[in-house]
């Protein structure tokens, strides 16, 4: 009888053990569900940014930590820095990451931006590339952005232009005029496409471009070109980053409160660690080099 009392005991106890247990971990999941929740109930900002941010796989860095840490969703749109801040002049992107300084500036002086303005976020620097064979001998000039494109030019090498208004093209037509040079004819290829695209189709018709250092270090080993100008010292060749938030005036839709949050988010020094840090263990060098004040 008495072995009969302790089995039930023991048969109780167990039930009661597993139910707890049972109970604790519903209550783990509803936690993660509360959370979730709470992250969603935040909703989400429009980021309207260059290609060249995605392309370079920074953005798949940054992302989820901002998501993580602020609760807020990130929705990407991954355009040149021109369509980019024409969606900010009309109220479909709520922040912006673009590397366009002039063009920044009259954005921002055009009132299209809040009262914070436009913030430096980090740089890098744009490289001239092209196939190792080097038919226009753009090495020779191999820290003269302006000597490099002219060689390209008298060769009438095929050169392949992003043409999309992104920060990288409005980049290359300084540089043209700076060169006194109006590009046309058949060695002068238009893709309208995005870097890493552009750098791909510079490889299959054994052609230059001009990219940014970010995202050629991370497409341009899967291609034959080399690196043949880069580092000018006039700073010709220089690409600064910057985080704008959209004017909350657009339209009613704008998600102001999510906008500050991330560019005050990317200017924070534990996420410029985040940035400086990016790349070094892969490619040896940083691709961005952070410089928020």
């Amino acid at each position: 009888m008495k072995k009969r009392i302790f089995a039930i005991f023991m048969v109780m106890a167990m039930t009661l053990s597993m139910t707890a247990l049972l109970s604790g971990c519903g209550g783990s999941d509803d936690k993660d569900a509360e959370g979730e929740k709470a992250a969603e109930s935040k909703g989400t900002i429009r980021l309207a940014t260059t290609t060249s941010t995605k392309d370079s796989g920074l953005l798949d860095v940054l992302l989820p930590e901002f998501e993580k840490a602020s609760g807020y969703k990130v929705d990407v749109a991954s355009v040149g820095s021109g369509e980019a801040m024409t969606m900010g002049e009309n109220g479909e992107a709520d922040v912006l990451l673009v590397h366009s300084p002039a063009a920044e500036k009259e954005y921002v002086d055009g009132g299209h931006a809040d009262e914070t303005g436009r913030l430096d976020v980090m740089y890098n620097d744009f490289v001239v590339v092209g196939p190792e064979a080097d038919p226009a001998k753009v090495a020779a000039a191999s820290e003269d952005a302006v000597a490099a494109f002219k060689a390209i030019a008298d060769k009438k090498s095929t050169f392949i232009s992003r043409a999309d208004e992104s920060g990288t093209h409005k980049k290359e037509l300084s540089i043209w005029e700076k060169a006194e040079i109006k590009p046309s004819g058949d060695w002068y290829v238009e893709a309208a496409a995005g870097m890493g695209d552009v750098i791909t189709m510079t490889d299959e018709k054994l052609g230059y471009t001009l990219a940014d250092r970010a995202t050629w270090l991370n497409v341009g080993g899967e291609t034959e070109l080399k690196i043949l100008c880069e580092k000018d010292p006039s700073g010709t060749l220089n690409n600064q980053y910057g985080v704008i938030c959209v004017n909350p005036d657009k339209n009613e839709n704008m998600n102001h409160d999510g906008a500050k949050a991330f560019q005050e988010w990317i200017v924070s020094e534990e996420t410029q660690k985040l940035i400086g840090e990016y790349g070094v263990e892969e490619y040896g060098q940083q691709l961005f080099v952070p410089n928020a004040k």
